[in-house]
């Protein structure tokens, strides 16, 4: 019992000290995770729109494939990922795995359908709302879904948020492509696996809590914004 209160206390120490390894592991998850998901949102936000308002052959198929890809397994992801940027595969040329940008395709590829599922779902439930509005307007397709986008900005910073939750949170992806070489891709997770199958548990204690800490802000942030958009709407 000692010796994890003595963890914690160590703990607690690299967080207020601001230690440097702490640091440049946690400003490197951030930056890649950040990354990732404004590719991810770029794209993803566009596509739940338009699955929402636009419609076309297969797109009952689009909707299940989106709702199905939200699952997807990250090691599945880390492995297509890995053979995809290695050097026998097709752009193992450009020389990324092993890298941030490596871990960023990753976890852009694991969240883009999250983003996209989720944003489809708040956009289809506006145009519900607004149908008869937008058609009696003579709005086309394409200005629906900007007007749609506008209007639902808050509920869609919740999905975003959803999506960084996801991908800050992300372990074997991130490992299989970044390799968790130190001071190059090791990321919060990475490391507290690294360091809790080493014993140093005080390093892995604290950039949990952070990883903890960083998941409440989120999910309260969200739970915020997602009241408001509800307010706004009533």
């Amino acid at each position: 019992m000692s010796d994890i209160g003595t963890a914690f206390a160590l703990a607690f120490q690299l967080i207020v000290v601001l230690d440097a390894e702490l640091v440049d592991i946690v400003g490197r998850s951030l930056s890649v995770s950040l990354t990732a998901v404004m590719i991810a949102t770029a794209i993803g936000l566009p596509l739940g729109a338009v699955v929402a308002v636009y419609r076309f052959p297969g797109r009952r198929a689009v909707v299940i494939l989106l709702n199905a890809l939200m699952g997807l397994p990250p090691v599945f992801v880390g492995l297509t990922v890995y053979l995809m940027l290695s050097r026998a595969g097709p752009l193992g040329v450009l020389g990324l795995l092993f890298t941030p940008a490596a871990m960023i395709v990753a976890q852009a590829i694991l969240i883009t359908p999250i983003i996209a599922a989720l944003s489809r779902q708040v956009m289809r439930d506006l145009y519900e709302e607004y149908r008869e509005q937008l058609c009696s307007l003579g709005a086309q397709p394409r200005h629906v879904v900007l007007t749609l986008l506008w209007d639902g900005r808050l509920g869609l910073v919740t999905v975003v948020m959803a999506g960084f939750g996801r991908a800050i949170a992300e372990v074997g992806a991130v490992f299989i492509v970044g390799g968790n070489i130190a001071h190059v891709t090791r990321v919060m997770t990475t490391t507290i696996a690294l360091e809790t199958s080493k014993g140093n548990l005080a390093l892995a204690l604290a950039l949990g809590l952070i990883l903890v800490l960083l998941a409440v802000g989120v999910n309260a942030s969200a739970a915020v914004l997602g009241g408001v958009s509800a307010y706004r709407r009533a």
